[in-house]
């Protein structure tokens, strides 16, 4: 399959909301298992914007087990190569085209601290982003949620399934993604539309009821049983239901040996309101990432595994995204039965 100029105008588009100019050295990083589309859909749209382009190829690690890892923003490519991190950190922005990309990526801080900037374009087929016009009041709603998290003192997240959730917030490191970048050393997701936070240790308790349409992306797929979540002191210490999501669940994160991937790694909410829930329902897997189903308006985003704010690291990981359920920051919504409050809604 060859790009289509649509998408390279689209790429293009996001890339000058990223502030990349005429000479600027620009990296397109890729792995030998990269969307080889997505890869040369970046290298034109950058190249259209006047920019210096080079490639950096690494190859795709092989997986030691037990099980598949997929959707985790952990990539395992760079396998800390000096001399790739040597290039992005001295580029002036990277297009991360790996297939896991680099949000959680061992290598990620030293080449932010060179002040590289970094956009994270999921593995998938192009096709998505032409729904994914640039918002621009994307930005400064997500940094209102941002703020009014920073400020928070605990997050209580409930539903009709059954999710009773509370948060405390003191020592969580807060984050908000938009979809572009462009303060030195920043990195975003495309698409963006996300606010959260990695809680400090021993933060978390309740319970968490995962409800038929909610959606497990690290299988990349809807529920169709009820998952009921028991969470103590951040960890997953009972799993219930019957049906094979839950036999999923429990056999999957069980198969790390990790007591970390039962953890808490991050919670939050979305933001954009062309990130649609159903997407998925249109793709085969590996056509499809899944990063729309964390931004999109109005979902609680709860994840399982690493989490560097309580000094938790592990392979294991879970992003599920729920919907219909209520958020609240110290009594007051920012998320009502899975819509967001006027407040935070594109207008």
């Amino acid at each position: 399959m060859n790009t289509q100029w649509r998408w390279v105008e689209r790429y293009a588009e996001q890339f000058n909301a990223c502030e990349v100019n005429r000479g600027d050295v620009a990296v397109v990083l890729t792995e030998t298992t990269s969307n080889p589309v997505v890869a040369s859909t970046a290298r034109l749209a950058l190249e259209t914007l006047g920019a210096a382009v080079i490639d950096v190829v690494v190859t795709t690690p092989p997986n030691p087990g037990p099980v598949p890892i997929r959707s985790t923003g952990a990539s395992q490519a760079l396998q800390n190569n000096r001399s790739a991190v040597a290039a992005l950190s001295a580029a002036d922005f990277v297009a991360d085209c790996t297939v896991e990309g680099l949000l959680h990526a061992p290598e990620l801080a030293e080449v932010l601290a060179s002040g590289a900037r970094v956009l994270m374009i999921s593995n998938e087929h192009p096709e998505n982003v032409e729904r994914w016009p640039r918002d621009p009041t994307l930005a400064e709603r997500v940094n209102t949620g941002v703020e009014l998290l920073e400020a928070a003192k605990v997050m209580k997240v409930t539903s009709a399934a059954g999710t009773d959730l509370s948060v405390r917030l003191a020592g969580a490191v807060v984050a908000g993604s938009f979809g572009w970048c462009t303060e030195p050393g920043s990195i975003a997701h495309w698409p963006g539309g996300l606010v959260l936070c990695f809680p400090a240790a021993h933060s978390v308790d309740g319970t968490v009821v995962l409800a038929p349409g909610d959606v497990n992306l690290t299988f990349k797929q809807y529920l169709r049983d009820t998952v009921e979540l028991t969470v103590h002191d951040d960890y997953v210490t009972e799993i219930k239901g019957s049906g094979v999501d839950v036999e999923l669940f429990r056999s999957y994160l069980s198969s790390f040996g990790e007591p970390e991937a039962y953890a808490v790694s991050h919670v939050g909410w979305g933001m954009n309101d062309a990130a649609r829930w159903d997407a998925m329902a249109m793709w085969d897997k590996a056509d499809f990432n899944g990063t729309e189903l964390r931004a999109f308006a109005g979902n609680f985003l709860y994840s399982t595994g690493a989490n560097e704010t309580a000094e938790r690291f592990c392979r294991g990981h879970f992003d599920l995204p729920m919907r219909s359920c209520t958020v609240t920051l110290d009594g007051e919504a920012v998320v009502v039965d899975g819509e967001l409050v006027p407040g935070l809604r594109s207008r």
